[in-house]
């Protein structure tokens, strides 16, 4: 054996685990071929076009093989397995754009949520940066059925040095020096970037998360280097000091929290994200759109960037820190936040359903419920609109929508069985009858609600 290759051995169990979750993602056969028959939906298919009433869905293992009126399907469909849906509404599985699932690694507490997810409508999710020791293994034992869970599709991060004092990365990065695991990197004007971005690959990322303390020259090389290598850049939307237009201008695929926006109206942009002054939210427009952030959205919309918009977190937190004022504020308001997210749908910009929090043990549906109803009656997008961010915006997010995201022949078997019309009242939502994820149906009757105990109070 050459000794300029390195024996297996010296390859990291946890980096070869990883690898063969990637593999799987890909390779793993169909576990059910049996084809059922679900009839007589009236269909919301993803895409933003309208519903459409008396469709019949045909699935065969994973996938979906054939969409059409009712009794239209031909000799495939009679032979199948008939599951009569009249009267029922079908959407697309949900996607939750922004979650966090060890930080710190707590494996009972993440299959709670997956749990919730998975039986609230929930089929995918982007995992936005943790130790993808335990996000590698979840996301095999999701994709395999050993869990119940959505597919997960993670990312690396990536950030300048002294964010690596953040204890946060202590518990994600155990038995590493902060900044050298290779799914949270410390990055600087030394760092090979082709070996650094090599490093996650190897972890069976889907992209890198640029996270912090870092100079626009270097988002725009991690991101050169990323897309080069096929991964996809998740970033903040501000990545201190770089500001949001740096930040976009670099060509980051999507970029989360619609609030940091904001900052590009600061006349000197925060050093570190360390710092957490608010935005000083009288540079903004009182009233209307905003020109400076109008501009973010020209270029956003030119780059087909998505955004994360996370809105329903700074409603949320903003109304619970008014009821305590001992916490520190939020970067923006709740109002802000709003009127933000509504200047980008006004500008067009494809806005994912993403959350960055988790509902308490007593909710019984996932944080993404609050989300699409910020989108709808905070925001005020239409409810057609909604689930399309919910659910093909997401995918494409997730870099996953030739695959979900939508009601079409050679898709996943990933959608969610609704009792009432959701175009009526995106509140709907809650009405879930069962979720139907890779063909395999998971009944809202069969959930078991997660215990305090299960979920604790790491958030």
């Amino acid at each position: 054996m050459s000794a300029s290759l390195p024996r297996p051995s010296a390859i990291p169990a946890f980096l070869r685990s990883l690898a063969l979750a990637a593999s799987l993602l890909t390779a793993v056969p169909s576990s059910a071929a049996e084809a059922i028959l679900y009839t007589d939906v009236t269909l919301i298919d993803g895409t933003g076009a309208p519903a459409r009433p008396g469709q019949d869905l045909l699935i065969e293992g994973e996938r979906i093989v054939a969409v059409g009126a009712h009794g239209s399907l031909g000799e495939r469909a009679r032979t199948a397995r008939a599951v009569p849906l009249p009267g029922r509404f079908v959407i697309p599985g949900l996607i939750d754009s922004h979650v966090h699932l060890a930080t710190p690694p707590n494996r009972a507490r993440a299959e709670a949520i997956l749990r919730r997810q998975l039986y609230g409508g929930v089929t995918a999710v982007r995992d936005m940066a943790d130790d993808l020791r335990a996000v590698g293994e979840l996301a095999r034992a999701s994709l395999v059925g050993e869990i119940a869970a959505p597919d997960i599709y993670y990312a690396a991060l990536m950030a300048g040095p002294p964010f690596f004092a953040d204890p946060r990365v202590l518990a994600v990065t155990r038995g590493f020096a902060p900044g050298t695991a290779p799914w949270m990197q410390a990055i600087d004007t030394k760092t090979d970037l082709r070996l650094a971005v090599a490093l996650v690959r190897g972890t069976a990322a889907t992209a890198i998360k640029i996270y912090a303390d870092l100079p626009a020259e270097r988002v725009a090389a991690i991101t050169a280097e990323a897309h080069r290598q096929k991964l996809m850049i998740w970033a903040h939307s501000a990545v201190f000091p770089a500001r949001p237009a740096q930040v976009i201008e670099a060509g980051a695929d999507v970029v989360s929290h619609v609030c940091y926006l904001a900052y590009e109206a600061q006349p000197v942009m925060l050093a570190a994200y360390e710092d957490r002054t608010p935005v000083d939210e009288a540079l903004l427009a009182p009233t209307g759109d905003d020109p400076v952030v109008a501009r973010l959205y020209r270029t956003m919309r030119k780059q087909g960037t998505i955004l994360d918009a996370t809105g329903s977190l700074f409603v949320k937190f903003e109304a619970e820190r008014k009821a305590d004022p001992g916490k520190k504020p939020l970067r923006c308001s709740g109002a802000r936040t709003i009127a933000l997210t509504q200047q980008a749908w006004r500008a067009g910009i494809p806005i994912s359903t993403g959350t960055d929090f988790v509902n308490p043990a007593g909710d019984p549906w996932p944080a993404v419920h609050a989300e699409l109803l910020y989108l709808a009656r905070d925001v005020g997008m239409p409810p057609l609109a909604v689930i399309h961010s919910a659910t093909l915006v997401g995918a494409r997010a997730a870099g996953q929508d030739s695959d979900m995201g939508s009601i079409e022949p050679g898709k996943l078997a990933n959608f969610v069985v609704l009792g009432a019309n959701p175009l009526a009242d995106i509140g709907n939502i809650g009405s879930i009858e069962m979720t139907v994820k890779r063909g395999r149906e998971f009944r809202r009757a069969d959930y078991v609600v997660p215990t305090a105990a299960e979920l604790g109070d790491d958030d």
